[in-house]
């Protein structure tokens, strides 16, 4: 089976091509192979594969940039998301999806379910809100929240370099969520395909904690494999103390139960991740 992935060379594009099942033949394209808001060259190299699935992992994740820029973020995470639709349409193939807890406003008082109403508060959220409603109701729309890798560019390995930098960190402490292991979601998106699942699915790990529990896990775990010497101060600070030009959901975090009821799979903790990644970080040394 053709299975093209976009982003292929980001965090979760990299992880589906690690976790892939024999039956997938990988296309793998990235920014450099194809300009995604040049509508003709998505076309075009879309018909030159002919794959039978695509999975959307590129995405315009600039959250704070997209507020003055949201016009490139519409056409990376919407129009091209349309284009891939199309394709799929015209094929008879099926378009895998991800998008983000951003499509929420953060106000919910449990866990956001699949079918939730959605209300960005930002031109990050409204922009991937707007690709969502390109797909399909016989395709599959995945989303997470918080993603990170080893070797990507993320919260984890930020925390890292700057507890080696510095003695005392500020985080904020009054956003919570659920992290997401790039590698748990690559397996669960597979898992989707294997199914034949359409539709829309949550996935993060199970836990829910703010970015600074997150922070004091980090240290703690890094210290112990000896990714950093010495664990720095950290201190809880509020969103208000650490304002941005985008806002932020309050809460995000995301219900994956139906996700892991259809797949028969474990929900592994946030933790058990977190060091599965600091271990593999260590390796790449």
């Amino acid at each position: 089976m053709k299975v093209l992935i976009t982003g292929a060379g980001g965090q979760l594009g990299r992880a589906l091509q690690s976790t892939a099942p024999s039956f997938a033949k990988i296309i793998a394209i990235d920014v450099g192979d194809v300009d995604l808001t040049d509508a003709a060259m998505l076309r075009a190299r879309l018909a030159e594969e002919g794959p039978e699935i695509i999975i959307n992992a590129a995405a315009y994740t600039a959250v704070d940039r997209a507020e003055e820029d949201e016009k490139l973020a519409l056409a990376i995470n919407c129009d091209a998301v349309a284009i891939m639709a199309e394709a799929m349409e015209q094929s008879g193939g099926k378009l895998v999806h991800v998008s983000t807890d951003f499509v929420f406003d953060g106000t919910s008082p449990r866990a956001y379910l699949p079918q939730d109403k959605r209300a960005p508060i930002s031109a990050y959220g409204r922009t991937k809100a707007a690709g969502e409603d390109h797909v399909r109701g016989q395709d599959i729309l995945v989303r997470t929240a918080w993603v990170y890798a080893a070797g990507g560019a993320n919260f984890v390995r930020t925390m890292i370099r700057l507890m080696n930098e510095r003695d005392e960190l500020g985080i904020v402490a009054d956003q919570v969520g659920s992290p997401t292991w790039a590698t748990g979601l690559a397996q669960t998106i597979w898992g989707l395909i294997e199914k034949g699942a359409s539709g829309i699915f949550h996935h993060s790990d199970a836990g829910e904690i703010s970015w600074y529990d997150f922070a004091v896990a980090i240290a703690e775990d890094a210290h112990a494999i000896g990714l950093i010497e010495s664990i720095p101060q950290i201190k809880p600070i509020a969103t208000s103390d650490y304002p941005t030009p985008a806002k932020r959901p309050a809460f995000s975090l995301l219900d994956s139960s139906a996700t892991r009821a259809l797949l028969g799979d474990t929900h592994t903790h946030w933790r058990d991740n977190l060091r599965a990644m600091l271990n593999e970080e260590k390796a790449l040394g």
